[in-house]
């Protein structure tokens, strides 16, 4: 006979798979088949998982460009007793992803949400880039606009420790070049590329060393820069 799952009441973050399938936890599975409503990124992304594990729950869409809209109709339905689960395309809700609006309505009427933690690309990343992470600074996605990149780098330039951003294939290697240009070229760095996925990469090096090894960079990317100050100078004296 099939256990019947408990009522659960309140808001759920919860953290899916960046990947790999295996890395949700039992945790995640079982608030996922126990709540009223799951809000998504993408709903016909997360019904691919939810149909993988077999759970049949409603689904409603909640994404940055509709959040504004939505964040105060779920509000509604968690002070009307429902219970719901925020999830993203993958890894952990806000964390450069949609999440913080409705956090912050739920905590303003007086709900607080529940974090079922998982895997996701940024600590997959500390722990694997090889670089010091005692203190590290975690920046989202590169921007795009050429005033906002150059201070951007700016940031990863004069910072004391190390940092970690999201950058699109198509840019990477423009990246490289430029963090070679303004961080300095001897400046130690790693590239995660398609974290627990079947094609995952993990290099590391130089500025220098990474920019050079290829053009056609493909897959989704994290890019971590160690520390100013902890290399060499380059040959320009930098």
């Amino acid at each position: 006979m099939e256990e019947i799952p408990e009522k659960l009441h309140g808001l759920f973050l919860v953290a899916t798979p960046i990947g790999n399938l295996e890395d949700i936890t039992l945790r995640a599975l079982r608030v996922l088949r126990s709540v009223d409503l799951i809000a998504a990124e993408d709903t016909r992304h997360t019904r691919q998982l939810l149909s993988h594990f077999d759970i049949h729950v409603p689904l409603e869409s909640c994404h940055s460009f509709n959040e504004h809209q939505k964040v105060g109709k779920l509000v509604e339905k968690l002070r009307a007793g429902f219970s719901v689960a925020l999830v993203s395309d993958a890894g952990t809700p806000s964390l450069a992803d949609p999440g913080y609006l409705l956090v912050n309505e739920a905590l303003e009427a007086g709900i607080e949400p529940v974090v079922i933690p998982g895997v996701s690309a940024l600590t997959f990343s500390v722990t694997a880039s090889g670089l010091p992470v005692d203190h590290f600074q975690f920046l989202a996605f590169a921007p795009v606009k050429p005033g906002k990149r150059a201070k951007f780098f700016e940031k990863i330039r004069d910072y004391d420790g190390t940092t970690f951003f999201f950058e699109s294939p198509f840019r990477v290697g423009k990246t490289l070049k430029a963090l070679c240009e303004t961080a300095g070229k001897n400046r130690r760095g790693a590239i995660i590329r398609e974290a627990t996925k079947i094609h995952e990469e993990i290099l590391r090096g130089t500025l220098e060393e990474l920019a050079a090894r290829r053009d056609d960079w493909r897959g989704e990317f994290v890019i971590g820069v160690g520390p100013a100050g902890n290399t060499p100078p380059d040959d320009d004296g930098r």
